[in-house]
């Protein structure tokens, strides 16, 4: 089964993390099949860039997200929404 998840990168205490499309039964640091975002809690707010129509296409191939990267996804949905609301 292939899942969506997190690949932790970066430092020691710096953490930096790819959201990538992987098999679910591999380790967290094995070769990612396709990266379809970023997500980089240090930052203030909090950085997360996705690619919406990876994100899409791989869904609706049965890709299933970690918990942790189905939150991230619902957080940038909302404040698009939000944003798009706020324009004139």
């Amino acid at each position: 089964m292939m899942s969506m998840r997190l690949m932790r990168f970066g430092a020691k205490k710096k953490p930096f993390y790819r959201i990538v499309v992987m098999d679910s039964k591999k380790a967290r640091q094995s070769r990612a099949l396709d990266t379809v975002g970023t997500y980089n809690p240090m930052t203030e707010p909090a950085g997360i860039k996705i690619d919406q129509e990876k994100v899409k296409s791989w869904l609706g191939k049965g890709v299933r997200p970690s918990k942790t990267v189905e939150s991230l996804l619902h957080r940038v949905t909302k404040t698009r929404k939000v944003k798009q609301e706020a324009k004139p």
